[in-house]
């Protein structure tokens, strides 16, 4: 074991069934192991590796410790959010001191083991005006993409104008086709959200209900301009 101020030894422990892009629970069994007691500094952590070990997400959700002094134990709960997508993984547990390095940095183990991140499960949610219609692949998209652990699904409003003229200004960024656009700056309109999922209401564009992102570091979210609601303001009553 690593000799020095700051290291942890590891009981038993235990982790929840991890779904793509959810929250999940791991329960351990820690021991000051160092010469110094825990400071608030001094979190719970855990990495998303690959099968050699490397990284893939590296800073995972933090949780606070108690204050233990050398050669106290405590066993703790640590939330952790699930990668994304799906697929086999490497899950690791490590403590932190804040600003300064991770334990495992300092010579201290982490403990491991190979997961298989399942498919994110859920019911799921989108309110449109009757005078918007999903395209045809929409429901197969949008049951795909919260699969792969998206929790809210935003995607393009194909605009039919008609007689009712062009497509509004306001509609500019919600032209269909671009794909994925990472850090999707502008509102979401008519996005599907899993149940139990709360968005912040925004007011509405040309008539179509808009909402707030979730804030960094929450629920993952994506903008997809392939999927795509059809539009006709000509239906409106």
């Amino acid at each position: 074991m690593a000799k020095g101020p700051l290291v942890v030894s590891w009981g038993d422990w235990t982790l929840s069934e991890p779904q793509a892009g959810a929250l999940g629970r791991a329960q351990a069994t820690i021991e000051n192991a160092g010469s110094v007691t825990w400071s608030p500094a001094i979190k719970i952590a855990c990495h998303w590796l690959d099968d050699r070990g490397n990284p893939i997400i590296w800073d995972g959700e933090r949780n606070a410790l108690p204050p233990l002094a050398p050669g106290e134990r405590a066993t703790i709960q640590a939330n952790f959010r699930a990668p994304i997508p799906p697929g086999h993984y490497r899950f690791a547990l490590d403590l932190v001191a804040e600003r300064r390095a991770w334990f495992s940095e300092l010579g201290s183990e982490m403990v491991t083991t190979d997961v298989d991140v399942a498919p994110r499960t859920g019911e799921h949610r989108a309110s449109f005006p009757s005078w918007v219609e999903p395209a045809a692949d929409w429901d197969e998209r949008v049951a795909a993409t919260h699969a792969e652990g998206f929790a809210v699904v935003a995607g393009a409003i194909n605009w039919d104008g008609g007689a009712f003229g062009r497509r509004p200004h306001a509609l500019a960024p919600f032209k269909p086709g671009p794909g994925r656009v990472p850090g999707f700056s502008h509102a979401l309109v008519c996005p599907s959200v899993l149940d139990g999922i709360e968005l912040e209401r925004l007011p509405d564009i040309e008539g179509l209900p808009a909402f707030a992102a979730p804030a960094p570091h929450t629920e993952p979210w994506i903008y997809d301009g392939r999927i795509v609601l059809d539009a006709r303001p000509g239906l409106r009553s």
